[in-house]
Protein backbone atom coordinates (compact mmCIF):
# COMPACT_ATOMS: atom_id res chain seq x y z
CA UNK A 1 0.00 0.00 0.00
CA UNK A 2 1.48 3.13 -1.04
CA UNK A 3 1.56 6.72 1.06
CA UNK A 4 1.55 10.28 -0.32
CA UNK A 5 5.05 11.84 0.11
CA UNK A 6 3.94 14.39 2.98
CA UNK A 7 3.03 11.06 5.63
CA UNK A 8 4.90 11.58 8.76
CA UNK A 9 7.01 8.97 9.39
CA UNK A 10 5.49 7.86 12.72
CA UNK A 11 2.52 7.05 10.87
CA UNK A 12 4.02 5.31 8.12
CA UNK A 13 6.04 3.12 10.24
CA UNK A 14 2.57 2.18 12.63
CA UNK A 15 1.24 1.54 9.06
CA UNK A 16 3.93 -0.58 8.13
CA UNK A 17 3.95 -2.54 11.65
CA UNK A 18 -0.12 -2.79 11.39
CA UNK A 19 0.43 -4.26 7.42
CA UNK A 20 3.29 -6.74 8.46
CA UNK A 21 1.21 -7.61 11.42
CA UNK A 22 -1.90 -8.48 9.81
CA UNK A 23 -0.10 -10.08 6.77
CA UNK A 24 0.88 -12.87 9.65
CA UNK A 25 -2.22 -13.29 10.92
CA UNK A 26 -3.70 -14.06 7.56
CA UNK A 27 -0.95 -16.52 6.88
CA UNK A 28 -1.60 -18.27 10.14
CA UNK A 29 -5.70 -17.89 9.87
CA UNK A 30 -4.55 -20.03 6.13
CA UNK A 31 -2.39 -22.84 7.69
CA UNK A 32 -5.16 -23.18 9.92
CA UNK A 33 -7.65 -23.50 7.69
CA UNK A 34 -5.43 -26.01 5.92
CA UNK A 35 -5.05 -28.12 8.84
CA UNK A 36 -8.70 -28.39 9.34
CA UNK A 37 -9.88 -29.22 6.32
CA UNK A 38 -7.18 -31.96 6.41
CA UNK A 39 -8.76 -33.05 9.41
CA UNK A 40 -11.88 -33.27 8.38
CA UNK A 41 -10.91 -34.93 4.86
CA UNK A 42 -9.34 -37.67 7.58
CA UNK A 43 -12.10 -38.01 9.67
CA UNK A 44 -14.69 -38.51 6.87
CA UNK A 45 -12.56 -41.21 4.90
CA UNK A 46 -12.50 -42.97 8.41
CA UNK A 47 -16.17 -42.63 9.30
CA UNK A 48 -16.83 -44.01 5.47
CA UNK A 49 -14.84 -46.87 6.27
CA UNK A 50 -16.37 -47.91 9.79
CA UNK A 51 -20.37 -46.99 8.03
CA UNK A 52 -18.80 -49.93 5.56
CA UNK A 53 -17.48 -52.33 7.85
CA UNK A 54 -20.30 -52.06 9.70
CA UNK A 55 -22.75 -52.96 6.92
CA UNK A 56 -20.42 -55.10 5.49
CA UNK A 57 -18.40 -57.29 7.89
CA UNK A 58 -16.80 -59.21 5.23
CA UNK A 59 -15.24 -55.86 3.95
CA UNK A 60 -11.37 -55.48 4.91
CA UNK A 61 -10.05 -54.26 8.08
CA UNK A 62 -9.55 -50.58 8.17
CA UNK A 63 -5.93 -50.22 7.30
CA UNK A 64 -3.48 -48.05 9.63
CA UNK A 65 -4.33 -44.38 9.13
CA UNK A 66 -1.95 -41.44 9.80
CA UNK A 67 -2.23 -39.84 13.01
CA UNK A 68 -4.45 -36.73 12.56
CA UNK A 69 -2.67 -33.40 12.12
CA UNK A 70 -2.46 -31.12 15.10
CA UNK A 71 -3.92 -27.96 14.73
CA UNK A 72 -1.88 -25.37 15.37
CA UNK A 73 -3.73 -22.42 17.64
CA UNK A 74 -4.08 -19.09 16.48
CA UNK A 75 -3.32 -17.19 18.80
CA UNK A 76 -0.06 -18.28 21.35
CA UNK A 77 -1.22 -19.27 25.08
CA UNK A 78 -0.53 -16.74 27.71
CA UNK A 79 1.92 -17.37 29.93
CA UNK A 80 0.78 -18.64 33.22
CA UNK A 81 -0.02 -15.94 35.84
CA UNK A 82 2.63 -15.90 38.98
CA UNK A 83 0.86 -16.00 42.17
CA UNK A 84 2.86 -13.56 44.54
CA UNK A 85 2.58 -15.01 48.03
CA UNK A 86 2.31 -12.08 50.84
CA UNK A 87 3.77 -11.86 54.32
CA UNK A 88 2.04 -10.60 57.30
CA UNK A 89 3.37 -7.47 58.39
CA UNK A 90 5.71 -8.19 61.32
CA UNK A 91 6.43 -5.57 63.87
CA UNK A 92 9.58 -5.58 66.13
CA UNK A 93 9.60 -6.59 69.97
CA UNK A 94 9.09 -3.42 71.87
CA UNK A 95 11.79 -2.11 74.01
CA UNK A 96 12.90 -4.79 77.42
CA UNK A 97 13.61 -2.61 80.46
CA UNK A 98 14.70 -5.59 82.68
CA UNK A 99 10.39 -6.22 84.51
CA UNK A 100 10.16 -9.43 84.90
CA UNK A 101 6.76 -9.68 84.57
CA UNK A 102 6.92 -8.79 80.90
CA UNK A 103 10.16 -10.80 80.47
CA UNK A 104 8.36 -14.09 78.88
CA UNK A 105 6.05 -11.78 76.48
CA UNK A 106 9.19 -10.06 75.00
CA UNK A 107 11.13 -12.62 74.40
CA UNK A 108 7.69 -15.00 72.93
CA UNK A 109 7.73 -11.76 70.53
CA UNK A 110 11.51 -11.82 69.76
CA UNK A 111 11.20 -15.97 68.87
CA UNK A 112 8.01 -15.39 66.75
CA UNK A 113 9.61 -13.09 64.61
CA UNK A 114 12.62 -15.10 63.98
CA UNK A 115 10.50 -17.46 63.07
CA UNK A 116 8.65 -15.10 60.33
CA UNK A 117 11.74 -14.05 59.25
CA UNK A 118 14.63 -16.50 59.35
CA UNK A 119 16.14 -14.67 56.31
CA UNK A 120 16.86 -11.64 57.41
CA UNK A 121 19.33 -13.47 59.99
CA UNK A 122 22.73 -14.53 58.77
CA UNK A 123 23.30 -16.75 61.55
CA UNK A 124 22.03 -17.12 65.29
CA UNK A 125 24.44 -14.26 66.64
CA UNK A 126 23.04 -11.97 64.81
CA UNK A 127 19.77 -13.14 66.04
CA UNK A 128 21.23 -12.79 69.68
CA UNK A 129 22.77 -9.20 68.90
CA UNK A 130 19.20 -8.01 67.32
CA UNK A 131 17.36 -9.19 70.54
CA UNK A 132 19.83 -7.00 72.60
CA UNK A 133 18.92 -4.05 70.14
CA UNK A 134 15.80 -3.84 71.74
CA UNK A 135 17.13 -4.18 75.80
CA UNK A 136 16.89 0.22 77.21
CA UNK A 137 16.67 1.04 80.88
CA UNK A 138 17.29 -0.55 84.15
CA UNK A 139 18.84 -3.84 84.59
CA UNK A 140 18.34 -4.69 80.87
CA UNK A 141 20.92 -2.29 79.75
CA UNK A 142 23.70 -3.08 82.42
CA UNK A 143 22.87 -6.80 81.33
CA UNK A 144 23.46 -6.26 77.82
CA UNK A 145 26.68 -3.81 78.76
CA UNK A 146 27.96 -6.93 80.95
CA UNK A 147 27.86 -9.43 77.72
CA UNK A 148 29.83 -6.67 75.35
CA UNK A 149 32.45 -6.52 78.22
CA UNK A 150 32.65 -10.44 78.64
CA UNK A 151 33.61 -10.01 74.93
CA UNK A 152 36.32 -7.31 74.95
CA UNK A 153 37.95 -8.93 77.77
CA UNK A 154 38.28 -12.70 76.01
CA UNK A 155 37.75 -12.04 72.66
CA UNK A 156 34.86 -14.04 72.67
CA UNK A 157 31.51 -13.49 72.76
CA UNK A 158 29.71 -15.47 75.55
CA UNK A 159 26.95 -16.44 74.27
CA UNK A 160 26.89 -18.60 71.37
CA UNK A 161 23.27 -19.86 70.64
CA UNK A 162 19.91 -19.00 70.74
CA UNK A 163 19.62 -21.59 72.71
CA UNK A 164 22.20 -20.11 75.45
CA UNK A 165 20.45 -16.54 75.18
CA UNK A 166 17.14 -18.21 76.14
CA UNK A 167 18.57 -20.21 79.02
CA UNK A 168 20.51 -16.64 80.22
CA UNK A 169 17.51 -14.66 79.39
CA UNK A 170 15.29 -17.05 81.21
CA UNK A 171 17.60 -17.02 84.38
CA UNK A 172 17.44 -13.22 84.47
CA UNK A 173 14.50 -11.64 83.36
CA UNK A 174 11.61 -14.25 84.03
CA UNK A 175 9.82 -14.38 87.22
CA UNK A 176 11.17 -16.75 89.51
CA UNK A 177 8.45 -18.85 90.80
CA UNK A 178 5.05 -18.61 88.43
CA UNK A 179 3.09 -20.54 90.73
CA UNK A 180 4.32 -19.46 94.15
CA UNK A 181 3.10 -15.87 93.01
CA UNK A 182 0.19 -17.13 91.33
CA UNK A 183 -1.68 -19.32 94.63
CA UNK A 184 -0.36 -16.24 97.14
CA UNK A 185 -2.15 -13.70 95.04
CA UNK A 186 -5.11 -16.40 95.09
CA UNK A 187 -5.13 -17.40 98.73
CA UNK A 188 -4.33 -13.62 100.06
CA UNK A 189 -6.84 -11.31 101.07
CA UNK A 190 -6.67 -8.56 98.75
CA UNK A 191 -7.39 -10.26 95.42
CA UNK A 192 -10.80 -8.79 94.40
CA UNK A 193 -12.21 -7.35 91.47
CA UNK A 194 -12.28 -3.89 92.72
CA UNK A 195 -13.39 -1.04 89.68
CA UNK A 196 -11.84 -3.60 86.96
CA UNK A 197 -14.25 -4.17 84.15
CA UNK A 198 -15.51 -7.85 84.32
CA UNK A 199 -13.66 -8.86 81.14
CA UNK A 200 -10.16 -7.40 82.87
CA UNK A 201 -10.79 -9.15 86.09
CA UNK A 202 -11.95 -12.20 84.09
CA UNK A 203 -8.64 -12.53 82.15
CA UNK A 204 -6.34 -12.00 84.80
CA UNK A 205 -7.84 -14.79 87.19
CA UNK A 206 -7.58 -16.73 84.26
CA UNK A 207 -3.90 -16.41 83.96
CA UNK A 208 -3.44 -16.57 87.91
CA UNK A 209 -5.20 -20.04 87.80
CA UNK A 210 -3.40 -21.33 85.09
CA UNK A 211 -0.05 -20.01 86.67
CA UNK A 212 -1.25 -21.54 89.91
CA UNK A 213 -2.04 -25.01 88.43
CA UNK A 214 -5.44 -24.97 90.21
CA UNK A 215 -7.72 -27.72 88.11
CA UNK A 216 -10.76 -28.40 90.97
CA UNK A 217 -14.14 -26.75 89.61
CA UNK A 218 -14.88 -26.21 93.43
CA UNK A 219 -11.68 -24.42 94.05
CA UNK A 220 -12.30 -21.88 90.99
CA UNK A 221 -15.73 -21.41 92.58
CA UNK A 222 -14.36 -20.21 96.07
CA UNK A 223 -11.37 -18.34 94.57
CA UNK A 224 -13.49 -16.39 91.45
Amino acid sequence: MSLPPDTPQGVADALGYLQHHLQELMERQHASENNINTTLAALTMQLQQLMQLVANPSFPAIPNTPPLPILSPLVSPSPALTVRRTRPKLFCPPDFNRERHNGCAFFNSCSLYIRLAPEQFQDEQERILWALMFFKGGCATKWSENVFCQEADTGIFPIQTWGDFEQQFRLHFFPVNVEADAINALEGTFYHQGNRMVDNYLDGFQALVSDAGYTDPQTLVVKF
